[in-house]
């Protein structure tokens, strides 16, 4: 008898926690998302309550207010040097895009549980999770940004305080936020990385897919074991749970049925820049047709199956991690840029709808439709494999000179090992001159960026000065170092115009008083003056203009700027 007064007095004493600790999600009709003040408030709450739950208040945000972190650790201890050397780490993002608010509702109720015990203490595994990333964007509430989506009543607008898209926003780093992520992650260090979203596109029948960030960039056995064990085993899971799923469905304005391809994650993307630090990375992307409640429930299991995953292997994930970075020593071939292997196809079970064309009613015109009451399950192709188009050598080290502090002051930020030059000293380097760049026409989030960059390299020996920086790949940070400094990589400092300097020239000539000394440099050089003979007589446009042929001279001159494309980032071999 005592025996069960015990225990239903546990029982009540659990359903008196659970009913004091209700989110705002849970107290309301399961279409309306907690407010940011609410979020804090409530993880304060928790904080207060329980000796595992520790709120922490990290760097600024665009907005003016501070990102907090909060930490879930049933060992109550909340040093992360100590934690990363006893157990796996699970950081979750929630709210880049407050328009789409599941994970920050499905965290807070996780939080909740873990600290209640309604769900399975992990032994191994601390969760951290970002309560609300852009906080300006979920201050800017509202209910009709997202018109395609199917609730909650009242979000948050998709750009940050000051309108930049901030998963778009890890590499060229114009926001507070993103300085703030990159301390935070370094901090935490984790072994996994879940950025929780709801998607755009095509209709369908799941409530939940995700983007598997790219195995390939992710790299060597770390990749393979993420491709082909454990996402495969977080997704059967979810099955034990009756939530089928299916990869991002990378679609827009156009039928699925013909299958589709994985979502490549390049650096700029949340989990494009964690894979950079070999964290594994997944971007949960709950349907946008389906009703916020299933979407938050969805988005909650994700998590604690994920969680469950990494505590019961959290050793071979911590192990393949630190070992992924044998797979990039100095000399060997680095992929910067990638593009689909149509040659490699696999197949995927689809559960879709019926989709067909009939005239719009508002313009008369073709339009797509899905009707969900033709059901369909098939199988359809699924491109999962990318090739590389770029390749570079892994050099032993770049040299950035001091002048360049908006760039160093971004690697100091990710924790890059640098080297102080101590005296003026001549180093034989390879250096860059930017051959042919293409820019876009349109702004895209603050920036006219480039694109299809070539450059042209030499090997030179060159004086740097006292104060410049050495800086060797062999560290963690090493693929983040070849993804911004190498010029040619899709997401390159050089290529979100953090270089653009060097692409203007700064001095020029009068050509009345360059004539004589054209002349002059000719008589001096007749290789040179053979090679403008040569060129005058296959090119006709520029043997009728005297003003062609005197800038020929001049950039062929000890005259002409040094500087101008110039690449001021120099690799050591």
């Amino acid at each position: 008898m005592r025996h069960i007064i015990t225990l239903l007095l546990l029982s009540s004493l659990f359903s008196y926690s659970q009913e004091k600790y209700l989110t705002p999600f849970e107290k309301g009709n399961g279409n309306q998302s907690t407010t940011y003040e609410e979020c804090i408030a409530y993880y304060q709450k928790l904080d207060s309550a329980f000796e595992t739950v520790y709120l922490k208040e990290m760097g600024k945000t665009d907005s003016g207010e501070p990102l907090h972190i909060v930490i879930y650790n049933p060992d109550k201890q909340f040093s992360f040097t100590q934690i990363n050397r006893d157990k796996a780490v699970i950081l979750v993002n929630n709210g880049i895009h407050p328009g789409e608010p599941d994970g920050i509702d499905a965290t807070m109720m996780l939080i909740r549980d873990l600290a209640t015990k309604k769900v399975a203490v992990p032994k191994n595994t601390v969760l951290v999770a970002i309560p609300v990333y852009n906080i300006g964007g979920s201050l800017n509430r509202n209910s009709h940004s997202r018109a395609n989506q199917n609730g909650p009543e009242a979000y948050g607008f998709r750009g940050n305080s000051r309108n930049y898209d901030l998963n778009r926003d890890f590499i060229k780093t114009d926001s507070k936020n993103s300085k703030s992520f990159q301390e935070i992650f370094h901090l935490v260090n984790p072994d996994m990385f879940i950025d929780n979203h709801v998607s755009n596109g095509a209709d369908y029948q799941y409530t939940f897919t995700c983007i598997a960030t790219q195995h390939q960039r992710l790299g060597g056995k770390l990749g393979e074991f993420y491709k082909t064990e454990m996402h495969p085993a977080i997704v059967k899971d979810l099955q034990k749970k009756k939530i089928e799923s299916v990869p991002y469905v990378n679609i827009h304005g156009d039928k699925p049925d013909d299958g589709f391809a994985q979502f490549m994650d390049t650096p700029r993307y949340a989990t494009g820049y964690t894979t950079l630090f070999n964290a594994i990375g997944s971007v949960p992307e709950t349907h946008m047709l389906k009703d916020f409640s299933s979407r938050v429930k969805v988005t909650y299991e994700y998590m604690v199956s994920s969680l469950n995953y990494v505590d019961k292997n959290y050793q071979k994930i911590k192990a393949l991690k630190a070992e992924n970075l044998e797979n990039y020593k100095v000399g060997n071939l680095y992929p910067l840029n990638w593009e689909l292997d149509s040659t490699k196809i696999s197949t995927i079970t689809f559960r879709g709808y019926e989709g067909a064309y009939k005239p719009s009613d508002v313009s008369g015109k073709p339009r797509l439709f899905y009707d969900r009451a033709k059901p369909f399950t098939k199988n359809i192709p699924f491109y999962n494999d990318y090739k590389s188009t770029k390749d570079v050598v892994i050099p032993a080290y770049y040299v950035v000179p001091k002048s360049q502090w908006t760039i160093l002051d971004l690697l100091e930020v990710n924790q890059i090992e640098m080297t102080e030059i101590k005296n003026d000293t001549l180093i034989e380097v390879e250096s860059y001159k930017i051959a042919d760049y293409k820019t876009s026409k349109n702004p895209y989030e603050g920036h006219y960026g480039h694109y299809n960059t070539v450059v042209s390299s030499k090997i030179e020996k060159l004086k740097f000065r006292k104060g410049d920086f050495l800086i060797k790949t062999q560290q963690k940070g090493m693929k983040y170092l070849l993804e911004t400094l190498e010029p040619e990589a899709v997401d390159s400092y050089f290529n979100w115009n953090y270089f653009d300097p060097i692409l203007q020239q700064k001095e020029y000539f009068s050509a009345y008083v360059f004539e004589d000394l054209a002349k002059e440099i000719l008589d001096k050089n007749p290789t040179l003056k053979a090679e403008i003979e040569a060129k005058k007589k296959s090119d006709v446009a520029f043997e009728k203009s005297g003003e062609a042929q005197l800038d020929w001279i001049y950039r062929h001159s000890e005259y002409f700027e040094k500087a101008y494309l110039q690449y001021p980032v120099y690799r050591v071999n």
